[in-house]
């Protein structure tokens, strides 16, 4: 059953997204991109901004049908925007738990849709939107998935003033949704069709671009130019006498610093696990005060345990179900600590403070980040550098 749209203005933002399809080309000078092209949409310095964006007057369309091909691990974040009359009346298209996602906001209404198959499964899709009527329809592999409308008696001039769209982000306050959502998505989108406007894009200029890997699997990837930081007070376990951290890894083509901790009572950093460069091995590191231990396992490690109690740290090592190292440090009110809040860092060394102008950063790729058994999501960070891949590795 569909919901009756607002006006056929609104019903062509909402669909009319599409460009002439090419490779992607980014002009330095003015920041300018053809977005027909090959795009990964967390290419982006900060959690709500777009990668990239639009502003056209509405009598330069013509087309009012756009499609794409979608790519992604991730089950939850932004993937376009569009709005007109300065942002009063907007449509934004996301993920949640993996299943495409609808919110619609005009004047004083707001509609939320969600519906079809789980994208996040690391294949192409083509998605289209188009409008039927008083209706925008989402296909999904050429399948209608979605069907959604409002209806309003007096719905203004639909063919003035000017559309902005926007790829990975939005143009509003966050706080205008329906439904919040984390923005942040780790997904490539090729072959687009946005508008039949020949109006380059701007982009946001970015440290380093990350490319979209013709093949891919599940996991977390780190370039070698950042790392990500949590606050331990998130996993604050009040019932618990211990937590516990688990790295999983299919590989050794890595390098550099898996994790960092940073003890704010101590003003230093505690532990560190990474790779003994020299020897070609995995090493982890626990210094508080006097106390100190230094432990060697095997690159090709296939999990990595770290056990912090109330009184003491302990770190393991594992090739299958063999432990290769052991070793545990006594830390006076480690536990308590944790609860009051350490950063906590993957994928490089914590900078002065427990900051994230770290070094020694990771190359490679990790299988899985666990706290307590539960998956870590590193979108959910304090601090994700976005050269940092949150649900995929190149293969």
């Amino acid at each position: 059953m569909g919901l009756t749209w607002v006006a056929l203005g609104m019903v062509q933002l909402v669909v009319m997204l599409c460009v002439s399809p090419g490779s992607l080309v980014v002009d330095a000078a003015t920041e300018k991109i053809d977005a027909g092209g090959l795009i990964n949409l967390s290419n982006r310095e900060q959690t709500w901004a777009p990668y990239m964006t639009l502003s056209a007057p509405f009598s330069e369309i013509e087309s009012i049908t756009s499609h794409f091909l979608f790519r992604t691990y991730d089950p939850e974040g932004l993937v376009f925007y569009g709005d007109s009359n300065d942002g009063k009346d907007w449509f934004v298209l996301s993920l949640r738990g993996g299943i495409p996602e609808m919110q619609f906001g005009k004047s004083t209404m707001m509609v939320t849709v969600s519906g079809g198959p789980k994208l996040n499964n690391g294949v192409w899709h083509k998605l289209e939107l188009y409008s039927e009527g008083e209706f925008v329809v989402l296909k999904v592999d050429n399948k209608p998935e979605l069907r959604v409308g409002m209806h309003q008696d007096n719905p203004g001039p639909s063919r003035e003033g000017f559309i902005r769209l926007a790829l990975g982000g939005l143009l509003i306050d966050q706080k205008k949704l329906l439904i919040p959502i984390n923005p942040l998505l780790d997904a490539c989108i090729r072959d687009g069709h946005w508008l039949s406007l020949s109006t380059p894009w701007d982009i946001t200029p970015k440290k380093k671009e990350m490319p979209c890997s013709p093949d891919i699997k599940p996991g977390s990837f780190f370039s070698g130019g950042g790392l990500v930081v949590f606050n331990t007070s998130a996993f604050a376990f009040d019932s618990l006498n211990e937590i516990n951290i688990t790295v999983l890894a299919s590989s050794d083509k890595w390098n550099g610093t898996i994790l960092s901790m940073w003890s704010y009572h101590t003003n230093s950093r505690i532990v560190s696990v990474g790779e003994d460069a020299e020897n070609e091995r995995l090493y982890f590191k626990v210094d508080v005060g006097d106390m100190a231990m230094t432990g060697y396992g095997d690159k090709d490690f296939k999990s990595f345990q770290m056990t912090i109690e109330k009184d003491s740290i302990t770190i393991e090592s594992r090739l299958q179900q063999h432990v290769t190292q052991r070793g545990r440090i006594p830390v006076n009110g480690i536990l308590e600590q944790w609860k009051e809040g350490m950063p906590l860092s993957f994928g490089g060394l914590l900078g002065k403070g427990g900051d994230h102008d770290g070094s020694a950063y990771m190359g490679g790729c990790l299988d899985g980040i666990f706290i307590q058994g539960q998956q870590l999501d590193l979108d959910q960070a304090v601090f994700k550098d976005p050269s940092v891949s949150s649900h995929s590795c190149p293969v």
